[in-house]
């Protein structure tokens, strides 16, 4: 097991990392800042990112740092619905049995949202994860459903979280009066080529390693070649590459690891 040959506690490059131990790259910083704007102005926030580039984790930390009592979050993921399926998804979600028709939906909707914020001093913020695959009628509904007081005031947080495609998906002319009501908006990178050996050092550190410098320059040249920095696939390659050196009784991973190790794992 490649764990016990680097002396690991265990395999540091997957999800289950605990937020507070997430590497923090310049492309993080920058979306956290943009993150506590929204959480101090509330709105509305567009996130996207390409696969795998870390928008779910970041808005899990996201999550985890908001004070329980004056913030609720409310995390939506099923994205391919209807329109009244997707209203009945948030109202449970905000913690009431949905009624049966769109209209008194909509004003369900709009005074669960109203009286968290008002009457609880708690702001709803609902993440709608996935966004790229919501219909335009579920898009145009959402401009609809978060226009509050004549659209003079903003008592919620909605954050907007997709793949880039929804950046196009937005530009489309019935999309206009959603993306104009969009108050920040950001797209992750992920990784920088510089930043990957901190990133990679940083994890093992973390799983009880000894020795971390354990890629070649040209090993990670190689690495971030393949994954374009995109954590998600750093972590699958890493692993692979730790797999294949531990089977192969190597202690430093050079080029030749990164290639083997990718085609290892190449549909």
């Amino acid at each position: 097991m490649f764990t016990q040959f680097f002396g690991l506690k265990y395999n540091p490059f997957t999800k289950e990392i605990p937020v507070s131990e997430l590497f923090q790259g310049s492309d993080f910083l920058e979306l956290e800042s943009r993150l506590k704007y929204i959480q101090s102005t509330r709105g509305i926030f567009l996130l996207t990112a390409e696969a795998g580039a870390g928008k779910t984790t970041a808005l899990r930390r996201f999550c985890k740092g908001l004070n329980p009592g004056l913030f609720k979050p409310c995390y939506y993921s099923l994205t391919t619905v209807t329109v009244m399926d997707f209203y009945r998804g948030l109202i449970m979600m905000l913690g009431e049995e949905p009624t049966y028709k769109k209209v008194t939906m909509f004003e369900q909707l709009q005074k669960l949202i109203y009286s968290s914020y008002h009457d609880q001093r708690v702001t709803p913020v609902i993440i709608i994860d996935e966004a790229q695959c919501l219909s335009n009628k579920v898009l145009d509904d959402l401009r609809i459903l978060f226009n509050f007081s004549m659209d003079s005031e903003n008592p919620f947080i909605l954050i907007l979280a997709g793949q880039t495609p929804l950046r196009n998906r937005l530009q489309m002319g019935v999309n206009t009066p959603l993306r104009q009501r969009i108050n920040v908006k950001y797209h992750l990178q992920g990784l920088k080529k510089e930043e990957l050996r901190d990133y990679i050092q940083s994890r093992l550190k973390y799983a009880g390693a000894m020795e971390t410098n354990l890629f070649s320059d040209s090993a990670l040249v190689s690495l971030f070649t393949i994954t374009k920095g995109a954590p998600r696939q750093v972590n699958n390659l890493v692993t692979s590459c730790l797999m294949y050196a531990c089977a192969n009784q190597m202690r430093l991973l050079d080029e030749e690891v990164v290639y083997q190790a990718n085609r290892d794992i190449e549909l």
